[in-house]
């Protein structure tokens, strides 16, 4: 009886053993076959996560990009109206100047209708092209019967003496022109388009250019304010500006 107990009791321990080293190894082996789907799985997260990260990060630039997109857009258009209002006002403005050059037109075509109504002439420096005081008063003169004048036009005619190229003395007789007009136009609000220029340079003495005197006297601009309206009168005669001449030893031009 106790022998056979013994037995028992040995296979129950031999049995227990072989349990437990069965149940390890079913451990060790299923530990073996997850662990990498366990390490699998968790690479699949890392990466979802990133890609959700990336498309986030994605999204949030295609955001951006298209806000800006669309700002350029706007300022496009804002740029767009801009110059359509621009265009606009240049035409505007062209169709303004193209009225009065017919005007002009009109005006210097019909030019034997018109009857002076005032003129005068100023007087410059040798090779000057600047308003002296008594050119400016001379102007003031024959500027304050614009007012009381219907249908006029001025003409201004620039001239230089004999000293000189033609060429530079065309020039500078359109610069001292150019002197008067800008004048009537800031000083005395006379609208351009009713001035009418003319350089003749040295093709119009008025005096001789041999002595001193003559050519300070042909250092000019002649204005007249004329009219086609109103009964044929004889035009007053504005102060004219008339500086001492002075002689210049080989002058080297107008």
């Amino acid at each position: 009886m106790n022998r056979i107990s013994s037995t028992l009791m040995l296979t129950l321990m031999l049995a227990a053993t072989m349990l437990a080293s069965i149940g390890c190894t079913t451990k060790n082996y299923v530990r073996q076959q997850t662990t990498p789907l366990i390490n699998k799985t968790n690479e699949l997260d890392d990466l979802t996560a990133k890609n959700s990260r990336d498309i986030k990060d994605v999204d949030q630039r295609a955001q951006a990009g298209i806000q800006a997109v669309q700002a350029q857009a706007a300022a496009v258009d804002q740029k767009a109206l801009a110059a359509g209002s621009e265009a606009d006002k240049a035409q505007l403005s062209a169709n303004s100047a193209t009225q009065r050059v017919d005007a002009l037109t009109r005006a210097v075509v019909n030019l034997d209708n018109y009857r002076p109504v005032v003129e005068t002439a100023v007087h410059f420096g040798f090779n000057k092209d600047n308003l002296t005081k008594d050119a400016k008063e001379a102007i003031d003169q024959l500027a304050a019967s614009v007012a009381t004048t219907k249908g006029y036009i001025i003409t201004v005619e620039g001239a230089t003496d004999s000293v000189g190229s033609s060429e530079y003395n065309y020039d500078l007789s359109e610069r001292r022109a150019n002197a008067v007009i800008q004048y009537l136009a800031a000083e005395k609000s006379v609208p351009a388009y009713k001035i009418y220029l003319i350089g003749l340079g040295k093709d119009k003495p008025v005096e001789t250019n041999k002595t001193a005197d003559g050519r300070a006297k042909n250092r000019r601009v002649d204005i007249r304010l004329m009219t086609n309206t109103g009964a044929d009168t004889t035009p007053a005669q504005a102060p004219s500006s008339n500086p001492t001449p002075t002689a210049s030893a080989n002058p080297p031009s107008l």
